[in-house]
């Protein structure tokens, strides 16, 4: 119900909600948890909000965003966006957001009157909520525009904002930003440990393990896989069309070894390392090795469904090898003083190279040594003993049944790229190439 007058906002209870803006930010918290008891407060301490969005920029290296959107009585609402390709909804280039970003504003405020046309779209969804007073806002981080947060107020009072809302809003908006940089900042360490090292692997350096020669032995179900006929890829599809060849790759083959347990340790050229880590008994062995075979299984019938998609498409083939080991490796740091990384070593590593090798031996895309077969269970043929460099004995190697590989289960199925950037990502990479945008006459009659 709209509030029938304007409602005086107390300045101390604001500047409390300052304070605790501050106060979050040096805690460390993230941005979900902040941005609730943002609003919360904002509205506990007067100030007559129906509702409030904000979206940031995660300065992810996916070019991940989060969007937050606060409605009185229902809480807040938080959405993922991840950037794909790069082209702007016609809702977007029609909002008040990119209205800020065409001319060049910091703010736009809008009444909205609930019988007269609507200017943007999402007038129309705030009609129904008794919106009265709508102010949109950009604000950077600093001096690089291309980063930094975009967002809005609206309320329902029968006035709208009175000029002191309106001041409180822009004051409150500066400690908000600055609390939201800082939770972005702390996000930005933990996304990009998390991106290039992995999970377990970024966690571990966060945590202070930074030292060369750092690092453990652990045991783990070991997987290497690596794609076959790159180099002649390389050389004929040139390097646009090799390097998307390869990420579709990547996106179908790798990412069920990232979930589960497992986690992706480093790519290496075409291929990739991943270890499922587990205790030096016989039930977690089992455990981790059931699941490297699961994620084998779904990581195959992937290929097979974007193998099938390209045939459509009259492009080749790509073909793989995948190799199934457990053992025990070191775990840590090596490289220079000054350039490090972190990932698995030993003869445990270097065997199940040499078994996934042998997938160019053997007509199967699957071989395991008979050590992890033993621990995975499934049916299994074996294919005989190989003598596997530097290992001094020979190894008996298996491939799987596979002949229920067509039933692996929805979830591991190669799910259509969407793309869901936010309000903010869109503005952040259309600033960024603003030289290149055109904005038609008629549009900008349109939003003017």
């Amino acid at each position: 119900m709209a509030a029938a007058h304007q409602a005086q906002v107390s300045t101390i209870l604001l500047d409390k909600v300052a304070d605790w803006l501050t106060r979050s930010s040096l805690a460390g918290h993230d941005l979900e948890p902040m941005m609730r008891g943002f609003c919360e407060r904002l509205a506990a301490a007067g100030m007559p909000l129906v509702r409030v969005h904000i979206s940031v920029s995660m300065l992810h290296p996916l070019y991940d965003a989060m969007g937050f959107t606060w409605e009185r009585g229902r809480g807040l609402e938080v959405e993922g966006f991840r950037k794909m390709a790069l082209a702007s909804s016609d809702r977007f280039v029609n909002s008040p957001y990119y209205h800020l970003l065409a001319n060049k504003l910091d703010h736009l405020r809008r009444r909205i009157d609930p019988s007269g046309p609507a200017e943007f779209p999402i007038f129309e969804d705030l009609k129904p909520m008794g919106v009265t007073d709508y102010i949109a806002y950009l604000q950077p981080f600093g001096e690089d525009n291309t980063r930094g947060m975009i967002g809005s107020w609206a309320t329902d009072a029968a006035g709208g904002f009175s000029d002191d809302m309106v001041e409180a809003l822009l004051k409150i908006q500066s400690s908000l930003a600055v609390a939201t940089k800082m939770a972005v900042l702390n996000k930005l360490a933990d996304n990009m440990l998390t991106t290039y090292l992995g999970g377990d692997a970024g966690k571990r350096v966060l945590n202070g393990q930074i030292k060369r020669g750092e690092g453990e032995t652990i045991r783990a179900a070991l997987v290497m896989a690596d794609m076959r006929g790159s180099t002649k890829l390389a050389e004929t599809a040139g390097r646009e069309g090799y390097i998307d060849t390869l990420n579709q790759f990547f996106d179908a083959i790798a990412a069920p070894f990232n979930r589960s347990g497992g986690q992706i340790l480093s790519f290496l050229g075409d291929g990739f390392l991943a270890v499922f880590p587990c205790e030096r008994h016989q039930g977690p062995s089992e455990i981790a090795c059931q699941a490297a075979l699961d994620a084998a299984f779904k990581a195959t019938g992937r290929m097979n469904e974007l193998n099938e998609r390209r045939r459509h498409a009259r492009l080749d083939e790509i073909g793989f090898g995948i190799g199934l080991h457990v053992g025990n490796v070191m775990f840590g740091n090596v490289g220079l003083s000054d350039r490090l990384t972190f990932s698995a070593f030993g003869a445990a590593v270097n065997e199940v190279q040499r078994l996934q090798m042998l997938t160019k031996k053997y007509p199967h895309q699957l071989i395991a040594s008979k050590e992890f077969a033993d621990y995975a269970g499934s049916s299994w043929t074996t294919l005989g003993r190989e003598q596997l460099a530097g290992v001094a004995n020979k190894v008996t190697v298996l491939a799987p049944d596979m002949a229920d590989i067509d039933s692996f289960n929805e979830e591991a199925s190669l799910e259509a790229s969407q793309d869901r950037r936010s309000d903010a990502e869109q503005v952040i990479l259309l600033h960024r190439d603003a030289r290149r945008i055109q904005i038609p006459s008629e549009r900008t009659a349109n939003i003017q």
